[in-house]
């Protein structure tokens, strides 16, 4: 090919590019709904980058290159933005980020100035929406979305929601815009999706796209609905007051009581860069919140006009970014399992793919409708998410890719595990199988989560041996568990002696599993471990769980009427009822000890404790019966009614709302002298 063809081929491509990224970034940005992985995405930038670099000539300014994020919505008022909001360049090897000090360190030479000895800030790069908030005389005044880096949209309504935020500054200049990245906690992500499904809504793509979708949401109410957190990174434009380094724009933060990660770490070398990096990614998936990298910054401010910007990205800022946590890959099948109550889960068989460092061959549907609305279908590409330990999706389709003749999924007539005919309920967005005694489907998903972890946690016991136990026929429920001998399991092909030991000494160490975890693994609908905790507080026993009515149950802390009622009448089956006696005549403990109780005159006598973290002796269960044991109560979440926090390490969300409702917060020594009354509960 002539050089001249070559450059026509290229100006081609770079139009092809141009049109393809702003199209996606329209479904990033706007829509909150992407098409394909930020690998993808990443890779063809990549590409327009590397063509813009051989022909400056055509870079334009409405390339993806030059500018940032997408147009403002037009459903709320601009906002044109003191300073840029600007992007990040993207080094995804140790190789391109030590290249990215190079450069600094050379263009700073280049401009005469010694770069001496620099010294660099690393924070995690939240995935979420990313905001402006500013305050005049210590006053929230306006919060806005990036839009564009240039102009963004007037969201302050709903950023007004966010609790952990403050609406006011003291000691504050006349004039000072904090920025920062709104995100929902993955737990909160999880739960919120869930409901959605629950209500036939569709499932939000990812923790970041359902951040997103809230601060844009036209009604504040709706905003206000959502558990909305924000981590503070920096300060733009300011009147009355400067800073040297980010470091201390950091601190200044932090001071006047913003959410700052406690984590963000200042280093005076790459290499200490480095591996704080890979500290960030070990721990990636302990985190509450989503994260894809760490950014890294000069600390030194005024070493930044220095190094000044090219085309959107600032020279003297880089995000290391992690592995993915979407990915692209063939759907080779929809198949339908059937949950432990009877509801039909459309599950994806994939063609494996890495996702966030894991190897991902299932993907969640979540639900009948929400398949029907995303469209997919076996063949097509998809994209995939994994988000902490939330179970992998499904998030779109790419029907461009679509071979043809791809028929659409429809739930099965039958039962694919029992051949029942299944019901679909006017107001369920499930169809169910009603065969709740007989459907092995049913069974096998009941016995697995009761010996899971968080429930019996009957380590040994795991799906495949649920699945061969049944199989074999040796249990037909979790009653049966507990008449399994040494001597049939011995009788397994490739069981040896010391294996079905172990398994037996499991076993009987369950008999010892706490009333609450026993209640959770009951598996009753709507009954997580959460709520088997405040249930087996409230009431003490299975037998005074059974008596209670529907408004009873229904008084406990964060149970509505439908829970009520759903739990009432699995307790009311008689089938039901009949397990239950089953394990009861097996010797689980199906009511609290007496040193489990509340006890009358304790030193938390009608005290509500949050306990979130990890603490550096005590797990969660042990640390929740010494509080229950002075009389105290254990609760999830924290309110205006919580009288104290005990906060470990890595405690995230639980302890900024906290903090912002002046909850007294302490740490394990505090909780020790909490116990010993050396804390008094009404100071």
């Amino acid at each position: 090919m002539s050089g001249e063809a070559s450059e026509s081929a290229d100006a081609k491509r770079i139009a092809e590019l141009r049109e393809e990224l702003n199209h996606h970034i329209v479904l990033y940005h706007e829509k909150d709904d992407p098409e394909i992985s930020d690998e993808e995405y990443d890779t063809l930038y990549a590409e327009l980058q590397t063509l813009e670099g051989k022909y400056p000539e055509l870079i334009s300014g409405d390339s993806p290159t030059q500018r940032v994020g997408s147009a403002p919505s037009t459903s709320f008022a601009p906002v044109e933005h003191r300073i840029p909001m600007l992007s990040l360049a993207n080094a995804r090897t140790e190789e391109e980020l030590t290249g990215w000090e190079t450069r600094v360190r050379n263009h700073l030479v280049r401009r005469d100035v010694d770069p001496g000895q620099l010294t660099y800030v690393t924070e995690p790069k939240i995935d979420g929406l990313a905001i402006s908030l500013t305050y005049e005389n210590g006053k929230l005044i306006q919060g806005a979305t990036r839009g564009n880096g240039t102009v963004g949209e007037d969201v302050t309504l709903n950023i007004e929601t966010i609790r952990t935020l403050p609406k006011e500054i003291e000691n504050a200049p006349p004039l000072i815009e904090v920025r920062g990245e709104v995100y929902l906690p993955i737990p909160d992500f999880a739960e919120l999706n869930q409901k959605r499904v629950d209500a036939g809504l569709p499932a939000f793509a990812n923790p970041r796209n359902s951040a997103a979708g809230s601060i844009r949401q036209v009604d504040p109410k709706a905003a206000a609905e959502r558990p909305l957190a924000v981590w503070a990174y920096g300060i733009g434009a300011t009147e009355g007051v400067s800073f040297e380094s980010h470091s201390e724009e950091i601190e200044w933060l932090r001071e006047h009581d913003f959410p700052v990660n406690p984590d963000i770490a200042v280093h005076d070398s790459i290499e200490g860069v480095l591996e704080r990096c890979h500290w960030w990614l070990d721990r990636r998936e302990r985190l509450d919140f989503e994260i894809d990298g760490v950014v890294i910054k000069v600390d030194a401010i005024g070493l930044w006009d220095e190094l000044g910007v090219a085309g959107r990205e600032p020279r003297w800022a880089i995000a290391w970014k992690f592995p993915p946590t979407t990915a692209t890959t063939k759907l080779l099948e929809v198949v339908w399992n059937v949950g432990r109550t009877g509801h039909l889960v459309p599950f994806a068989m994939l063609d494996p793919v890495r996702v966030g460092g894991v190897t991902v061959s299932t993907a969640t549907l979540h639900n009948e409708e929400d398949l029907a609305r995303k469209d997919v279908r076996a063949g097509d590409e998809v994209v995939v998410l994994r988000a902490g330990d939330v179970i992998p999706q499904v998030v779109s389709a790419l029907p461009q890719k679509r071979p043809e003749g791809a028929k659409k999924p429809e739930p099965p007539e039958k039962c694919p595990a029992c051949g029942t005919e299944v019901v679909k309920p006017d107001d369920s967005v499930f169809s169910i199988c009603p065969n709740r005694s007989g459907c092995p489907g049913q069974i096998f998903q009941h016995i697995k989560h009761f010996v899971s972890r968080g429930a019996m946690d009957i380590e040994g016991i795991g799906e495949k041996q649920v699945a061969r136990f049944l199989e074999e026929g040796l249990i037909r429920d979790v009653g049966d568990l507990y008449g399994l001998t040494q001597e049939q399991l011995e009788s397994l092909d490739r069981m040896g002696a010391i294996s079905a030991g172990n398994m037996i000494s499991e076993i009987e160490k369950s008999r010892e599993v706490p009333f609450p975890r026993v209640l959770f693994a009951l598996g009753l609908i709507g009954v997580g471990s959460v709520t088997a905790e405040v249930l087996a507080d409230e009431f003490g026993s299975i037998d005074a769980l059974r008596a209670a009515d529907p408004e009873r149950i229904e008084q406990t802390e964060g149970i509505g009427p439908i829970m009520a009622r759903q739990i009432a009448e699995s307790l009311a089956d008689e089938r039901t009822w009949a397990m239950v006696e089953r394990l009861k005549a097996a010797g689980l403990k199906l009511e609290l000890a007496e040193d489990e109780r509340r006890p009358e005159g304790g030193p938390l006598e009608g005290k509500t404790v949050v306990l979130t973290g990890t603490l550096p002796d005590l797990t969660r269960d042990e640390a929740g019966a010494m509080v229950k044991r002075a009389g105290g109560k254990v609760t999830n979440s924290v309110s205006k009614k919580t009288d104290f926090v005990i906060a470990g390490d890595s405690a995230g969300s639980k302890l900024e709302k906290a903090e912002k409702l002046g909850v007294p917060v302490l740490d394990r020594e505090g909780l020790d002298r909490l116990l010993s009354g050396e804390i008094k509960s009404d100071e």
